[in-house]
């Protein structure tokens, strides 16, 4: 399986969408195997999966990331864990080891890799409750 976290100076890049670069970990029977360095070429939702899916990415383990890209990610057979934050080195251990959905690694108001808004209508608009 090759599983792709989306890296920013060794911690989980904070939002997928403007993020270009990409730990590739190539992980067997639960043991990492390799390990390789990708920059990504494009922005475009799009593009970006159809190049992620050309790599062979399987899964991808990110920050915050558009609806539109997480769809077409997932439209090309590529899983996302997305709306995670912390160490790259500590998340890959709790993805290996099957704690990543502890919650532990979730951004702040995250609750199993997604945004938990109720909205409430006041004054003519939405707002968060």
């Amino acid at each position: 399986m090759i599983i792709a976290i989306a890296n920013w100076q060794g911690c989980i890049s904070p939002v997928f969408d403007v993020s270009d670069r990409l730990c590739l970990v190539h992980i067997e029977n639960g043991k990492e195997l390799r390990r390789e360095n990708i920059l990504l070429k494009n922005r475009n939702p799009f593009l970006r999966a159809k190049e992620m899916a050309d790599a062979g990415i399987e899964l991808l383990i990110c920050g915050a990331v558009s609806h539109v890209l997480e769809t077409t990610l997932i439209s090309v057979g590529i899983r996302v864990i997305g709306f995670v934050c912390g160490n790259l080195e500590n998340v890959l251990e709790a993805f290996v080891r099957g704690r990543l959905t502890g919650g532990n690694f979730f951004m702040p108001g995250c609750i199993g890799g997604r945004q938990r808004y109720r909205f409430q209508r006041r004054r003519g608009r939405n707002v968060p409750r």
